[in-house]
Parts: C-alpha cells; structure tokens; sequence
C-alpha cells in the first residue's frame, strides 16, 4: 500500500479497504477520516467498509485461550490444532451476518486475527513475527446446527457464507502481548478476555503452519477466542474490540429461504450441538435453548 497517513504515538498504522465512490480503495485511516491515495477523504464511520485484506487462504485454530479450554473442562493438546474457513466466508466491519433459516445455533467468537505480509515457509517462532503485517479483529461465527456433521472440518460450521468478518483495519506495528479482548451483544459485554491467556502466541502460530504451507501476503490466521461464546438472534448487534485495533461491529439477519431439504445433512440440536453452542454445562445452568424463530 502507497497510502500515506499519520501514525499514532505507539507507533500504529491503520490500513482500511472500502467502497469509495463505488470503487474498492485502499485507505489509511486519520483520526476519524479515511484518506486515499489520491487526496480524497470520507468519514470513517459511514464509509462502507470492505475485508481490510484479500487472502488466499483463511485458517484458524481450534482451542487457544486457556478460559476456553476450562469452560468446556477440556484439556489442551500438546500442539496446536486447525480448520480451514472458505474465503467465500469473508465479510467485512458493518456486514450483515445472515443466520439461515431453520438453524438455531450461530455463536459469536470474538478472536484477533494476524494477517501476513511475506511468502512464509518453514520460519522459526523466534523469527515469525518478520513475516507478519499486521493485526486486525475477527468474529469467528460458528453455525453450530451442523456441527454434528461436519465436526471433522468444520466446512459448513464455521465455513458458511458471512461467517468470517474481519476489520475494520489493518494495523501495523501492533504488540500483541497483553491486550484484553472482548465482545459485546447489544452493547452488553459477554466475552471479556486477554492475549496473556492464549496456549500458543501469534509468532508460533506462523511457524507451525508454515513448516508444510506456504503462507503468502494477506493470508489470515484466526488466533482463537475466549470463554462464553453463545447464539445470537437476528436483530442482535455484535461488537469486538482490542486495545489498539479499534471495534468490529456486525449485525444478524435471517436468511430468507430454508437450507435445502432435499440433499445433504439436516440442521440438528443433538447433546454435542448444544453443548457447544451453549457452553458444557448448560443442563445444570438451567439455559434454555432459542426458540426457533
């Protein structure tokens, strides 16, 4: 990117992507305007926003933050495991996250995402983080209705159109290390967690994917999420935000039409759907699941 802007006193850049004049540009953002390359400037909070970067592959890991994996009374795996989110998932800060008809169980994860910035193969966690760009937020949705199908690889659980936001911006020159991270439904705070937390930082997350892919220039890693993720309904508004990377705010919607009935695994609410959705000890909470609607 060529956009040049102010950077902040931590030494942070931001970098947006949006529809500007019905074109997709890149911008930097100043204080609350958005400046493109060539002088033009809009509020940031009414541009319509897009993925701050186009990666060619979206890949995520399954347990990271230790509030988690004690939620769910898991135990950690001595490595890292991962699933793959389509980039047809993508969508951006201010996108319409579309709940489809007939399933019951969309959760928000709130999560940090690092996007990376250099071809990446077989790098050492010491020298990862030379290969990283930047840090944006992400909402690592999980459509949990066909989780008993597609447990394994998680395609259409966490794979669905609209179920991966990113944004608002990539920012550059961001530390990690000791940031709280936290969703909000409805301006109600429901995930309230920290990076300190996470089994495996972002610098080893590089490292283990890459010894066998080959990270490439804007490809994203989604770096787990804290305890207490749960359904949202259409009409909910859900905010993520860290220190230092601003607010990604989305919106649910109803998907207008049914998932086809007449090919493929049906939506279910087995005891693994609803365990998941609505956290391990849910029974004994006394939670009752939504109502479909």
């Amino acid at each position: 990117m060529s956009t040049t802007g102010s950077t902040d006193a931590a030494g942070t850049r931001e970098y947006r992507r949006i529809l500007l004049d019905g074109t997709a540009v890149h911008v930097v953002r100043d204080g609350d305007d958005l400046v493109a390359d060539d002088g033009r400037r809009t509020g940031a909070a009414t541009a319509p926003h897009l993925p701050p970067v186009q990666p060619s592959k979206v890949i995520a890991v399954h347990l990271n933050h230790r509030s988690r994996a004690e939620e769910f009374r898991a135990t950690l795996p001595p490595a890292p495991t991962y699933f793959h989110k389509p980039v047809s998932a993508l969508n951006a800060h201010g996108g319409a996250v579309v709940r489809p008809e007939g399933c019951r169980y969309l959760n928000y994860e709130g999560e940090i995402a690092l996007v990376i910035g250099r071809v990446c193969r077989n790098v050492a966690p010491r020298d990862a983080e030379h290969y990283i760009a930047g840090y944006t937020l992400a909402n690592d949705y999980g459509l949990h209705d066909f989780r008993d199908t597609d447990a394994g690889s998680m395609l259409r659980v966490k794979g669905s159109d609209t179920l991966c936001p990113l944004g608002p911006g990539l920012v550059t020159g961001w530390d990690f290390r000791g940031k709280h991270l936290r969703t909000y439904v409805n301006g109600e705070l429901v995930q309230d967690g920290s990076t300190d937390e996470m089994t495996w930082d972002m610098h080893y997350l590089v490292a283990d994917i890459a010894r066998t892919i080959t990270l490439v220039p804007g490809d994203v890693l989604l770096t787990g999420t804290p305890a207490n993720s749960r359904p949202v309904q259409p009409g909910d508004v859900v905010d993520v935000e860290a220190e230092g990377l601003g607010r990604l705010t989305n919106h649910i919607v109803a998907g207008p039409t049914p998932v086809r009935n007449d090919c493929g695994a049906q939506p279910t609410a087995s005891e693994e759907v609803l365990s998941t959705a609505l956290g391990g000890d849910w029974e004994h909470r006394g939670i009752r699941p939504p109502r479909r609607s």
